[in-house]
């Protein structure tokens, strides 16, 4: 513990605890968005066009277990560097051990809730009645069993990491990752099981992970964990809920958005060139490969988080600012590379998910560059969400994380299809990308303010 709390407060530099911290919350987080991609790369192979369209309808009941495992996650992990970092090593026992019951137990509701009302879900999801919902049911009915496990694995993370142990994180993600691979080719190249195989494996290989998850609980390295940690309190549940609600609603808000984005393409796709199915194919697409860019930027905010949150509740509030600066500008660096490969090579990218004919891949194209142009800068809201968090700061983190996508994105999507059919869809994202930029930007440079104020009082005392 005293080598963790040398590193943090100081004998470290910034930089060395940023790649401790940050590659392998990177890695991790990348590994979760591809179990997506590595499905969608072999269904679009052998199923086809309509299989990557029912996995996009299937996409919100994911993002809804990355909004559960950031609550508690997230959560957990923040009260825990907090307290930490103030010194009160028992009560962060109670943090780690309460969030690992309650990732666990919400992906168990959310399972049971899944299956009960699984049609009701797709049609709200996007689907119509047909094979893209044949399709999605089968993947669902599946991949639903797993959601408990999912949400340990991405929750727990967060919480080994906080632990100091980020390699550890990365090797739970990793583990899953490859078995899934491995399954995916067998049991859909070989054995021909289609969707149900990609299901299939996905699960084996989330449960593989949370297995990982529960060994190293047994093993916790700061604080020692004992059984009574795992009861659920209310005090410390609504303690954690409050630091992990600004990526749940980020996450949250990103689900609405998907559900909503997918029933506007199923109307305006409809009377389009294009066609419904072709719409959610290729958007789905496009969205899964933007999930794999934000990986690395909110892998970057979350590998700042135990830097912030420790130096925040140890006063040191000039590595609170440098964690801040450096994250930012490493985010900048990979979302101006992000804008340049999405602008040039969106065609190549399609195609890695099969082919499809001259209107798919026209549209896919399309929405590539106009969707997405907006991603050279909208790294601010992830990470200042995420740093507002990490300070404590529950409520600015959460209104950060709902600005683009609920407050901006959210009205824009219901409003431009009116006068621009489908292509309101596409330019409704970089327009709430510029509101949202000018938005975070304000409430960062006012916090920065109030952090130069404690420091001068600190030093005055």
């Amino acid at each position: 513990m005293e080598q963790t709390e040398r590193s943090f407060l100081g004998t470290e530099k910034i930089s060395s605890l940023m790649g401790k911290f940050a590659i392998p919350s990177i890695i991790a987080l990348l590994v979760s968005a591809l179990y997506n991609i590595i499905d969608q790369l072999f269904i679009g192979q052998v199923v086809g066009m309509d299989g990557n369209a029912a996995t996009n309808v299937a996409f919100p009941l994911t993002t809804s277990c990355i909004a559960l495992a950031l609550l508690f996650g997230i959560g957990g992990a923040s009260c825990f560097n907090l307290s930490m970092g103030s010194g009160d090593t028992k009560r962060a026992a109670y943090f780690v051990g309460t969030s690992t019951t309650m990732l666990f137990l919400s992906g168990v509701v959310l399972c049971i809730v899944s299956q009960l009302f699984l049609p009701q879900i797709l049609h709200l999801c996007g689907a119509e009645d047909g094979l893209v919902f044949d399709y999605a049911e089968i993947y669902v009915r599946i991949t639903a069993i797993g959601f408990p496990f999912l949400i340990l694995t991405t929750g727990g993370g967060h919480l080994i990491r906080a632990d100091g142990s980020p390699q550890m994180t990365m090797i739970c993600n990793l583990l899953g990752a490859v078995i899934n691979i491995i399954l995916d080719a067998l049991f859909i190249l070989v054995f021909g099981w289609g969707m149900a195989g990609a299901a299939i494996a996905t699960v084996i290989g989330q449960i593989a992970s949370a297995i990982v998850v529960v060994l190293y609980m047994r093993r916790f390295k700061t604080v020692k964990l004992k059984l009574s940690h795992f009861r659920p309190e209310w005090s410390v549940m609504k303690r954690t809920a409050m630091l992990g609600m600004a990526s749940f609603f980020n996450q949250l808000a990103m689900m609405v958005v998907q559900v909503v984005i997918n029933q506007l393409l199923n109307k305006y796709g409809a009377l389009s060139i294009y066609g419904a199915t072709t719409a959610l194919a290729a958007a789905g697409i496009v969205m899964k490969v933007a999930q794999v860019f934000f990986s690395f930027i909110i892998g970057l905010g979350q590998g700042s988080q135990p830097i912030e949150s420790y130096n925040y509740g140890a006063k040191q509030y000039d590595r609170v600012r440098g964690a801040l600066w450096l994250t930012l500008g490493i985010s900048g660096v990979l979302s101006v590379a992000a804008f340049i490969l999405f602008q040039i090579f969106p065609a190549q990218i399609l195609a890695l998910f099969g082919d499809g004919d001259a209107t798919y891949v026209e549209f896919g194209v399309r929405f590539f560059r106009i969707y997405l142009f907006g991603v050279i800068f909208n790294f601010f809201q992830p990470v200042v969400s995420t740093f507002f968090t990490s300070i404590g700061k529950a409520y600015k983190g959460v209104f950060l994380s709902l600005t683009r996508q609920f407050l901006f994105l959210l009205p824009l999507l219901l409003l431009m299809p009116l006068w621009f059919g489908i292509d309101g869809i596409l330019y409704a994202a970089p327009a709430a990308d510029v509101i949202s930029l000018i938005t975070t930007v304000t409430f960062m440079l006012l916090e920065l303010r109030n952090i130069r104020k404690l420091e001068k009082a600190q030093a005055a005392a």
